[in-house]
């Protein structure tokens, strides 16, 4: 496995050599006024809306890098992470 945010050469692809790529899709939650995207396994929960309802997840971002499914309600959103935790904003 390989983080998605260094280069090809910084995790020791040789020219010649083989890489296997597996896409996800792409998930969303949303509520009346905010959103979340993310993918598992993809280190990163990227939200909008109204940042007082769960529209800025600023102060947890470092929490969600392994978030598996995002949740909503009107007026927070919640991550389960992979260990079975919930991180709410």
């Amino acid at each position: 496995l390989t983080n998605p945010e260094d280069s090809l050469q910084a995790a020791g692809i040789q020219e010649g050599g083989h890489l296997t790529a597996v896409a996800q899709q792409a998930k969303v939650a949303a509520s009346e006024v905010a959103f979340a995207l993310w993918c598992c396994g993809g280190n990163q929960v990227v939200t909008w809306g109204n940042a007082d309802e769960g529209g800025d997840c600023a102060a947890v971002q470092d929490q969600l890098r392994t978030a598996q499914q995002v949740q909503t309600n009107n007026g927070a959103l919640a991550a389960i992470l992979v260990d079975g935790s919930v991180v709410s904003w």
